[in-house]
């Protein structure tokens, strides 16, 4: 048993998915905590965990409050390190000890994103590429490629760091909120790392709405990049996200979107410190080419 990593496991209506996450968390060698953070679901699961994984902790919300059921679970979990994962993804045995070493050995590491592997194929996510290539300048002593923002499905977080920086934005939803996180942790000092030797499977839901995915996650990077990004970098990155974005009435209602948080925006605007603009600077031609990062649906 490693006592040093918890799991937090974000879930809504995907019954059969979850039971099979659990098993494989079970079966894991470092016997993890677990909080289950259920948003809202309709199909059974609170009844189906609280029967058959009476060993987790299930923290039921009334209402789908996206990732800010990750902030539940993380403030719920008293081990350092938290992993993450979504209902249709779990780790390798290994894995949570692997992140966990690395964590020690690293006082100035705040995010680990693992290899992700696709099921049931078993071949590596595209994304892997882009992680292992990763331009973000690397110090010496990570133990993996630095890396500017980080999956959280596929991610294990110091637990401190984390809450210190609050956590997921609650306006965000779910849809792209890691950047803002990744940027504010990298504002404060912290670095984030692309981990080879911890894997994570992804067996892709079929439960999904990829339409409302991509509405979100394109409102979602358009305010990310205001909030925190200098003018000329925030104008140039909206070029990029709306030039690859569909030209349809999906990207005009995530624009819109966009739009309507504008005083929120404007309040909330604060540009990055030098040290961490650098970070997001280094991966505007890799955003820019990228094949495994698309608004599609």
């Amino acid at each position: 048993m490693d006592e040093r990593v918890g799991v937090v496991v974000m879930t809504r209506d995907r019954c059969q998915e979850l039971m099979r996450t659990l098993q494989r968390l079970r079966e894991l060698p470092e016997r993890p905590p677990v909080v289950v953070v259920d948003n809202g679901s309709c199909d059974g699961t609170v009844d189906a965990v609280r029967s058959l994984h009476g060993w987790v902790r299930l923290v039921p919300q009334p209402r789908d409050v996206g990732a800010v059921a990750r902030n539940i679970g993380v403030r719920l979990l008293s081990t350092p390190y938290v992993a993450f994962c979504d209902d249709d993804t779990w780790w390798d045995p290994g894995s949570l000890s692997a992140a966990a070493d690395a964590f020690d050995a690293c006082p100035g590491l705040a995010v680990v994103t693992g290899r992700i592997v696709v099921e049931p194929d078993g071949r590596e996510d595209p994304i892997v590429v882009e992680l292992r290539d990763s331009p973000v300048p690397t110090p010496p002593w990570l133990p993996g490629p630095a890396l500017a923002s980080f999956l959280a499905g596929a991610s294990v977080v110091r637990r401190d760091a984390f809450l210190d920086v609050g956590g997921f934005e609650p306006r965000l939803w779910l849809g792209g909120e890691e950047e803002l996180l990744a940027a504010d942790l990298a504002a404060a000092g912290w670095e984030l790392c692309y981990l080879p030797a911890a894997t994570v499977h992804h067996d892709p839901s079929p439960h999904r709405d990829p339409t409302l995915r991509r509405r979100v996650g394109v409102r979602n990077t358009l305010w990310f990049t205001w909030l925190r990004r200098p003018a000329p970098a925030a104008f140039r990155r909206t070029v990029v996200v709306l030039r690859g974005a569909p030209h349809d009435r999906t990207t005009a209602l995530a624009c819109w979107d966009a739009l309507r948080g504008l005083p929120w925006l404007l309040r909330s605007r604060r540009v990055l410190p030098s040290h961490a603009e650098r970070r997001f600077l280094a991966v505007e031609q890799q955003q820019a080419t990228s094949t495994a990062r698309r608004y599609v649906g």
